[in-house]
């Protein structure tokens, strides 16, 4: 079975949580795909890290978050928001990598 991320989120986005970080939401449309993402841990520190070139200690955070089916993951900004050199003041357009996102599940 594959499962694809963009096909099984009803949300995904990203935005600045201050100037020096950045957060990524993943909403999912069924409580079991959420579930299946929360067992198997397939969002993980280890794949942003990987999608995003930065190092595993540079992903604050991934948390499950129950209530709304979601995943949220925190990690530092390459640059801050509003430096020279940043061209999404707002983090509104990293959520990218993660649309591409597909697991081939057993």
């Amino acid at each position: 079975m594959k499962i694809r991320l963009i096909e099984e989120a009803r949300v995904i986005r990203s935005k600045n949580s201050g100037p020096f970080e950045l957060t990524l939401d993943i909403m999912f449309k069924e409580r079991e795909t959420y579930e299946l993402f929360k067992s198997r841990n397939l969002i993980n520190k280890a794949l942003i890290a990987t999608l995003y070139g930065v190092k595993e200690e540079e992903v604050l955070s991934v948390v499950y978050f129950e209530p709304a089916h979601a995943i949220k993951a925190t990690l530092k900004r390459l640059i801050p928001s509003g430096a020279p050199g940043d061209r999404d003041i707002y983090g509104a357009q990293q959520h990218g990598p993660l649309l591409d996102l597909e697991w081939e599940l057993t």
